[in-house]
């Protein structure tokens, strides 16, 4: 059991499975006061789960956990009733610093009241009274019990609520509004080692900036897991990849190099900056992607040796009469030697064949806007939106699409961003003004939420159904690596929000439209596959409009940048960014 002597959060050989499905097996990890963790790795690679392990609010099947008494744990789904206040939120999140605040009270009491074994009153130096009140005076600096309302308030207009009165039902505020009040209240009882899922997800840019303010400060361990990559960056010290589909890369890097894992299949701890990250990544990707090829290569020859060697050694020459008894022992030791040649290279082409390392998982890429349309062979604007107004939401005065166009739409939520994009696809249509669009004109959405018609068909059907048997065939769902092989013929509907937003795009990787917009790119996707998609759409062989709050791809946009204010969108606002 833990207690409260424990400054550090340490795993030993945990394990836990959901049935047949194997989430964490025998991990072993150690994190001391100084350092802030982050946690990533595919989606279901075991974030969330280990959190709540750590947390003590779920059980390993195997291992065992050491952490401080004071652990407190923000899930991504606050955990509330419908009737209770922002008030009753934030004092449960207190229970423990009004704990501390009695205790501290009450060993006041019993130390101003002296020791009854002393007889006077007067109290004896390392009495139990002076020594409850030193660890209650203690704890108390700790949890800085003194600060609580000043800190209270601070946090909630750092947090960007504070206009919101306390005494507000959870169920009266927006889902967004709960999560920050439940980040509030945890941020407000400064436990001693804080584990977060996913934080930032409802933060905008002011309150993600407070956020990571209030954890670098942070006296004790920190772990969390997070999509945002900026985040990431900024505020981790340690990062901790749970993505078994590295098995791979640190075979074909034997070990994967200084920071990687000894152990394929072992979670990964890198000792730096996302960034930085991203760079030992790449660099192992190489390595992977060398060491393959070169062993294909090896496969080839060794195959070919084996198959061709003898009879291309063997020696046919006419044979002088003076020399027929050399020649046949010449032939005999020629035999030999080819003999032992192809039982090394059979030896050899075995052990390879055996030993050699898995391809390199495919990376995402467009295969090219398909042939026979015209929509792009004259010059001109593709999509024009002229005094287009959605009443209450947006109103745009002239915005045109060209055929190369690269436009990051941003701005505050509610700022009027998917709806332009429902006005590009067509799925919205404008209260006033026009939307033109060119004739033959292909236009795909991505949209944040993704459903489907019919939960009970498999993606591979689906798939099927939506780009042809042909194209299906030329490019196959299997082989774009957006869904594992064991979720193909699974229905629809039980995959997760993520992997039915994988398979949204696949539809539209596999015939890429000549305007393709998308609505937060990023939202449900794995780091990696986030990346991919971003390196992607640099190369895009037409129109891409993304609308976005993700700092990280704000911050490394390359195209022109269309900012929304209060449903408001001007020509003249459209910014080039060649950084």
């Amino acid at each position: 059991m833990p207690t409260n002597i424990h400054t550090h959060i340490r795993a030993d050989g945990i394990s836990r499975s959901y049935g047949e499905h194997h989430v964490l097996t025998d991990l072993n990890l150690i994190i001391d006061s100084t350092h802030r963790v982050g946690l990533i790795g595919e989606n279901g690679a075991g974030k969330s789960t280990l959190l709540r392990i750590l947390a003590g609010t779920e059980l390993p099947d195997t291992g065992t956990i050491t952490r401080p008494a004071r652990t407190a744990l923000l899930w991504q789904e606050v955990q509330y009733a419908p009737s209770d206040t922002v008030e009753q939120l934030i004092e449960d999140a207190l229970r423990d610093i009004r704990a501390i605040e009695r205790e501290l009270e009450d060993a006041a009491s019993s130390l101003a009241e002296g020791d009854p074994a002393e007889g006077d009153g007067s109290v004896r130096a390392g009495s139990d009274s002076e020594d409850r009140y030193t660890r209650a005076l203690a704890a108390a600096e700790a949890a800085d019990v003194w600060t609580v309302e000043a800190r209270r308030d601070e946090i909630l207009a750092g947090l960007g609520v504070n206009g919101i009165p306390l005494s507000r039902r959870l169920d009266e505020v927006s889902g967004g509004q709960r999560s920050r009040f439940a980040l509030a209240a945890l941020l407000l009882a400064r436990p001693s080692a804080l584990l977060l899922d996913e934080p930032t997800n409802h933060l905008d840019d002011a309150a993600t900036d407070f956020l990571r303010s209030q954890l670098l400060a942070w006296p004790g361990p920190v772990v969390f897991a997070s999509h945002d990559r900026a985040f990431l960056d900024e505020v981790a010290t340690v990062l901790i990849d749970l993505d078994p589909s590295r098995e791979g890369a640190n075979a074909a890097a034997n070990g994967g190099g200084a920071h990687g894992a000894t152990r394929a299949g072992a979670p990964t701890r890198f000792g730096g900056t996302y960034t930085e990250y991203l760079a030992e990544k790449a660099a192992e990707r190489r390595r992977w992607e060398t060491q393959f090829a070169s062993e294909q290569e090896e496969l080839r020859y060794l195959d070919y040796s084996v198959a061709v060697t003898a009879r291309e050694i063997e020696n046919d020459k006419p044979r002088r009469d003076n020399n027929k008894m050399s020649f046949g022992l010449r032939t005999n030791q020629v035999q030999k030697q080819v003999s032992r040649r192809i039982r090394n290279a059979k030896g050899r082409l075995d052990e390879l064949q055996e030993t050699q390392v898995a391809p390199p998982s495919a990376v995402l890429e467009f295969r090219g806007i398909p042939h026979g349309s015209h929509a792009l062979e004259d010059e001109g604007a593709l999509l024009q939106l002229r005094g287009a107004h959605v009443a209450g939401r947006l109103h745009v005065n002239k915005l045109s699409i060209e055929a190369t166009s690269s436009i990051l739409v941003t701005g505050a939520n509610g700022a009027g961003k998917s709806t332009l994009l429902g006005l590009l696809a067509g799925t919205i249509r404008p209260d006033d003004g026009t939307v033109q669009r060119r004739r033959g004109l292909r236009v795909a959405l991505l949209e944040q939420d993704v459903r489907f018609n019919d939960p009970t068909r498999s993606p591979r059907t689906i798939y099927e159904r939506t780009v042809g048997e042909k194209r299906a065939e030329l490019v196959p769902l299997a082989g774009l690596g957006l869904l594992s092989s064991t979720d193909l013929d699974k229905q629809t509907g039980s995959l997760s929000i993520g992997q039915q937003r994988r398979l949204a795009l696949a539809l539209i990787i596999a015939r890429p439209p000549h305007v393709f917009l998308l609505d937060e790119p990023t939202n449900h996707l794995s780091l990696d596959l986030a990346t991919e998609l971003e390196d992607a759409l640099g190369s895009y062989p037409g129109a891409v409009i993304v609308a976005s709050h993700d700092r990280w791809l704000r911050r490394r946009w390359h195209g022109a940048t269309l900012p929304l204010r209060a449903g408001r969108a001007e020509s003249e606002e459209l910014l080039h960014d060649f950084a």
